[in-house]
């Protein structure tokens, strides 16, 4: 069983980063998911991929990991560049595309 530690990205409908600075320990799917016939269902007899673990730093999770034995895979965050947006753009002389209401 190998696992990943990662930091979540934050969700399409999030505008802040709430949930995004805390570090994630996922188990990779030992098996492939199959097709319940009678129900239609995905299932998996993989019971570690439902756990998911949340650790304040990238150092306890490592931690967390080598303790247990445990192999895992660090997955760094891209870095984001923030840009710094004022309102009063949306309605500027150069602004490149149509302003609509």
């Amino acid at each position: 069983m190998t696992a990943r530690i990662f930091k979540p990205a934050r969700s399409a409908s999030q505008s802040g980063s709430a949930r995004t600075k805390e570090w994630v320990l996922e188990y990779e799917p030992a098996s492939a998911r199959q097709v319940d016939p009678l129900m239609g269902w995905i299932s998996s007899n993989d019971t570690n991929t439902q756990l998911k673990l949340e650790f304040e730093t990238k150092d306890e999770a490592i931690a967390y990991a080598t303790r247990n034995g445990i192999a895992f895979t660090v997955m760094e965050p891209a870095p984001h560049k923030r840009l710094n947006k004022s309102y009063s753009d949306n309605f500027k002389y150069g602004r490149i595309g149509m302003w609509t209401h």
